[in-house]
């Protein structure tokens, strides 16, 4: 195999790993807070998908051709309304149950993501077919060796570790960061302290939700379509990549995520029937993983409730 193919399959693994680990983080987030898995985030990774192509066709309809400004709009129009999403899922549907056994959350959680992915085939417009998204990114690039590097495949890697990067120095440097991760250490003493419990947790969906919605975005400028459904299995995934990583902390689930895309993309390269079986031999190495480590790589934030 030649050296320009291996950069590809490096690429195209390094662009999985960004968008499993802006879901993975998401998850890191709402289980840090609340020890809940929310079951429909993967959906709202559609939800940001769909969010910013509104805003595309609103925008083209009007006259608005240039790039710059309908990628903006793209990419806020996506954060904002999943970020809203994430927020109304948390004060309606996660706090109510907050106190229920874990297994009525997780049903809860599953089915608020039907209700979701239901809501996105039926109500928007040629929902359950397959939509084209607009490449809004340059795909000019370099030329090393046989390999071309495309300027937007730079740009979408950057852009997600910056917001990756942002999201650190909120949770570690902020007045928020610190309310959130007071919340994640001792909920009763938190609220002793004066620190608002059901702003936080509002807030935390808000946040987790915003990256599902940018990984949305990245998947939809990569591949130029996007579907209804297509946050199940970024969902499945960007779970199992938390867990891979260590459920409850960050650096995890960036490592996971990363990790979980480079099996792929190893099982895509080594296996014959690659692109049949690529997913089945990452699970299955994650399988082992767990067997090996049930705590994950870096090690999860312990709980009595999971």
């Amino acid at each position: 195999m030649s050296a320009s193919v291996i950069a590809q399959y490096v690429m195209n693994g390094a662009m999985l790993g960004m968008m499993y680990a802006l879901v993975a983080v998401g998850f890191t987030l709402f289980f840090g807070v609340l020890d809940i898995i929310q079951f429909s985030h993967g959906d709202v990774v559609a939800a940001g998908a769909f969010a910013g192509l509104a805003a595309w066709t609103l925008l083209t309809a009007a006259g608005v051709a240039a790039p710059a400004v309908l990628l903006l709009a793209v990419v806020l129009s996506a954060i904002a309304v999943t970020a809203l999403l994430g927020a109304v899922v948390a004060r309606f549907i996660v706090l109510p149950v907050k106190g229920a056994p874990q297994l009525n959350v997780l049903l809860v959680t599953l089915m608020a993501g039907t209700v979701l992915r239901e809501c996105l085939r039926l109500f928007y417009p040629g929902g359950s077919q397959p939509k084209l998204f607009p490449a809004l990114l340059p795909t000019s690039g370099w030329d090393i060796g046989g390999f071309h590097l495309r300027f937007d495949n730079v740009i979408l890697l950057v852009s997600g570790a910056l917001l990756i990067a942002g999201t650190h120095l909120i949770i570690t440097r902020s007045r928020l960061g610190l309310a959130i991760r007071a919340v994640a250490q001792d909920e009763e003493t938190a609220r002793t302290m004066g620190i608002d419990f059901r702003r936080v947790v509002l807030v935390t969906f808000a946040l987790g939700s915003a990256l599902a919605a940018f990984a949305g975005v990245i998947d939809g400028l990569y591949y130029n379509e996007v579907f209804f459904g297509m946050g199940l299995l970024l969902g499945v995934i960007g779970f199992a990549a938390a867990i891979l990583g260590g459920l409850g902390n960050l650096y995890g689930a960036i490592v996971g995520g990363f990790l979980f895309a480079a099996l792929q993309t190893i099982g895509a390269v080594a296996l014959p029937f690659a692109s049949a079986y690529k997913d089945v031999f990452a699970f299955g190495v994650v399988i082992l993983l767990m067997a090996i480590r049930p705590t994950g790589l870096i090690g999860e934030r312990a709980s009595e409730r999971v």
